[in-house]
């Protein structure tokens, strides 16, 4: 981990200011042991605001344990909902390949703007002479 993380970490209180021995700092193992968890923490997404309620937001009284239950569950509904819109996404690219007839841009655009929840047959939306619209 580099120094300048480990030094942001303890800029925002996450973790303790270290000893100094001359110039030079000294962590005992306790701020290794938050260094992983922190580093875990983050390659499974959380924030620093989500590691900050995992390390002070639950006070003592509720344990580890169960502040990583919490977390780790509102995480999950947070991915959930990401893997839902990704496969709509996905869905839509899927039919847009399948389906897609456009010969222009104007007419890609139209069907769009008609048929925003599905797409038009493209042998309804011949091309039609330009003309301003107001919208």
């Amino acid at each position: 981990m580099r120094s300048s993380a480990i030094r942001y970490y303890e800029q925002i209180g996450l973790l303790p200011p270290p000893l100094r021995v001359g110039k030079q700092r000294r962590f005992d193992s306790t701020v290794l042991y938050r260094l992983a968890i922190i580093q875990r923490a983050r390659q499974l997404g959380f924030t620093l605001s989500d590691i900050r309620e995992l390390f002070f937001g639950f006070g003592n009284v509720m344990r580890v344990s169960e502040r990583w239950r919490k977390l780790s569950q509102r995480k999950l509904d947070e991915l959930n909902s990401l893997m839902a819109a990704i496969n709509a996404v996905r869905s839509l690219l899927e039919k847009m390949i399948k389906n897609c007839r456009c010969e222009t841009l104007d007419q890609c655009g139209k069907r769009i703007f008609l048929g925003a929840s599905g797409f038009i047959p493209a042998k309804s939306l011949k091309a039609s002479p330009r003309r301003a619209r107001s919208i």
